[in-house]
């Protein structure tokens, strides 16, 4: 356990250089979140019998991940960055990953933004290809949260949203304090157990779409109470007393939009 606590100081966040170029493990988790998420969609198809060919998508996930990549970083910097006012006036740097030309990549992404930019990117190719926006939404509800625990762990491996402070022995040393690997109990609650949820329960939807409202639903309570584990954002703090995150305010939001736009779908299937 002890190598546990302490495995910051034996890891390095560097996977690989290519030349001045670092490669980080965060980067590579990223990219394994999207060709699984992607494979998974491929295997729901098939096992499913899912009208979609493997054409349409394809061309649907590399609108979804652009909505997705545009989406969480303007959501960064509309919502966590302190430096919202440079990006308005300075739109250019919002994606640029170098700083006094040293390459630095670009940090700060918002799920909660990659939400907005994955839905606004999903209707285009709805209205586009004349798949129906429901179909793909309850495809993506299956496919996304085992994606996303490569995502929690990339934020683990880069020493990144790091926990509350903690007495717990399984504790890791983050600059001296013990602190929850809140990183890791995401990884389980917003990709293993949403997933385990959405998969067992998908024969049994009601109505095209009724999956993705289900996924808002849990991933929302799930990540709003992994959040009494998980410390704010150092640039802005708790928003209510000492217990209350944005991150967690916007998720129990999408909980209480997912649910109230599910009663009202339900009552106009029935």
């Amino acid at each position: 356990m002890e190598f546990w606590n302490h495995i910051y100081e034996h890891f390095n966040p560097v996977a690989i250089n290519l030349g001045s170029i670092p490669v980080h493990w965060y980067g590579l988790m990223y990219v394994l979140a999207l060709l699984s998420a992607l494979v998974i969609a491929k295997w729901i198809v098939q096992k499913d019998n899912i009208a979609i060919t493997k054409e349409q998508l394809d061309d649907y996930f590399i609108y979804a991940e652009i909505g997705v990549i545009l989406g969480a970083r303007l959501g960064y910097v509309l919502f966590y960055d302190t430096h919202t006012a440079y990006y308005v006036s300075h739109p250019w740097q919002i994606f640029n990953p170098f700083i006094d030309g040293q390459f630095v990549g670009i940090r700060g992404m918002s799920f909660h933004g990659a939400i907005v930019g994955f839905l606004i990117a999903s209707y285009l190719y709805h209205r586009r290809h004349g798949i129906a926006f429901g179909l793909l939404m309850d495809l993506v509800a299956v496919s996304v949260p085992l994606g996303y625990v490569f995502g929690r762990i990339g934020n683990f491996l880069n020493q990144e949203l790091v926990g509350r402070a903690t007495d717990v022995p399984w504790g890791i040393y983050v600059y001296d304090t013990l602190r929850h690997p809140s990183q890791l109990y995401e990884a389980f609650v917003e990709g293993i157990v949403v997933f385990a949820i959405i998969y067992l329960y998908r024969k049994r939807k009601a109505f095209e779409g009724e999956l993705i409202l289900l996924y808002g639903f849990c991933y929302g309570i799930g990540r709003g109470l992994v959040e009494f584990y998980r410390a704010p954002d150092a640039q802005i703090g708790y928003i209510v007393g000492q217990w209350m995150t944005l991150g967690m305010a916007l998720s129990f939001a999408m909980a209480g939009v997912s649910a109230l736009l599910w009663i009202y779908f339900k009552k106009q299937t029935r």
